[in-house]
């Protein structure tokens, strides 16, 4: 058999796949994007890569809309993580090779500028996306603390050369500075002089604010997206519907955590999960990310986009397939990037699991093969073993050895 990770093969064949829909699929790649789609056994192949995916579950691969990169995995480290560039490049390279092995073929990561750090974690951050080139798109927000007042000259200053320096989304906290509409206000204006979308973090726990976000984001190209906006749970359903509307009408996005500590579910408390019902009945495009990775936010932060989709799932947000349409469709969407379908012209960002369904695969998600670009750029086998089962009175498949992928 072909190596599955030879970069240089010309075409790659996907066999017997079976689809969120039931059906079991070849798929042939050819490049960066999917060549053909035919049921099982039907499409031919010379030469190229041959991966047997019976018993796998073949899906738009997932991206990660809103991570801090530049400050994950420091949860054990003691003190304020480090800004040398050296130490930001190693955790920004580790941290994302972790969320490609879970199947995020893009990313979104939130990078302070100014202050003591300057520019140095974004210039690592963009030296990390370099060398991560043909495994993962990365793209970069930079995060600056203050835009208003006399110290938000020199913010925005900072932002504009961080613009200028490669960061390709502007992006802010209006909700820690004293002027928090003024803020957003001159996000919105540079976005708009620099022709990026905008990516803000807000609790929503203000709905005046929010409102005049929504006014100020209307119309503006190619987008907003706020982030995390648990404080949405906490407002009277009434309130919370009122501003999920005018996000709607403004084309808001909103990018929620539920592995975070930001209660974007509140759940425990509530014994729902809004914001997520309520923003998507008002028509909000509501992806999921993961947030803090292993930091002082989130110690024990994962970074699997499949976790994030099982929470919204088990909490009651959506149904399993909608969950994983907001990590996968609706995270690509929210990156500005093209759509994925397993379909003729569509491009190969793909994730293969070893299981029969999406309620499955969000339940027990194993084995993984990460296909970026049309080529294989990750696998995870696992391999479970009982040590004597035969005085049990399981099916044989509970008895046997689980294959690796």
């Amino acid at each position: 058999m072909t190596d599955p990770t030879d970069l240089t093969a010309a075409t790659v064949l996907l066999h017997g796949a079976r689809l969120a829909d039931g059906r079991g699929v070849d798929v042939r790649l050819a490049g960066p994007r999917i060549e053909a789609v035919g049921t099982t056994g039907s499409l031919s192949h010379a030469g190229g890569v041959h991966i047997d995916l019976t018993g796998h579950l073949l899906l738009p691969a997932p991206a990660e809309p809103h991570a801090h990169l530049d400050t994950a995995l420091t949860a054990n480290h003691c003190g304020p993580p480090s800004c040398e560039p050296d130490d930001v490049q190693r955790r920004v390279t580790e941290a994302a090779l972790l969320q490609l092995g879970h199947g995020v073929t893009a990313l979104r990561t939130h990078v302070r500028v100014g202050d003591v750090q300057g520019l140095r974690s974004l210039e690592a951050v963009l030296q990390a996306r370099h060398a991560l080139r043909g495994l993962i798109d990365l793209q970069a927000v930079a995060l600056p603390r203050l835009l208003t007042g006399a110290a938000g000259a020199d913010g925005l200053t900072i932002l504009r050369d961080a613009l200028k320096m490669g960061a390709c989304v502007v992006g802010g906290c209006p909700d820690l500075d004293p002027d928090p509409g003024g803020y957003a206000e001159a996000v919105l204006g540079v976005a708009a002089e620099f022709g990026l979308p905008v990516d803000l973090h807000t609790e929503g726990d203000d709905p005046a604010r929010l409102a005049r976000l929504a006014a100020r984001a209307g119309g503006l190209r190619p987008g907003v997206t706020i982030g995390p906006c648990g404080g949405l749970a906490r407002l009277p359903r009434d309130t919370a519907a009122r501003a999920a509307d005018q996000l709607a009408a403004a084309g808001v996005s909103v990018a929620v955590l539920p592995q975070g500590n930001c209660g974007a579910l509140e759940t425990a408390r509530r014994g729902d999960a809004a914001p997520v019902r309520v923003l998507r009945a008002a028509g909000v495009r509501v992806t999921a990310g993961s947030g803090a990775l292993r930091d002082l936010a989130n110690p024990v932060g994962r970074g699997d986009p499949l976790e994030a989709a099982f929470l919204l799932a088990s909490h009651g947000a959506c149904s399993s397939a909608e969950a994983y349409e907001a990590v996968s469709v609706r995270a690509r969407a929210v990156l500005g990037l093209p759509d994925v379908r397993i379909e003729a012209g569509f491009p190969a960002e793909l994730l293969a699991v070893r299981a029969e369904d999406v309620e499955g695969m969000l339940s027990l998600a194993y084995s993984r093969i990460v296909i970026h670009r049309g080529r294989v750029v990750s696998r995870t086998s696992a391999v479970r073993e009982y040590t004597d089962t035969r005085a049990l009175d399981l099916p044989r498949q509970s008895r046997s050895r689980t294959d690796p992928a």
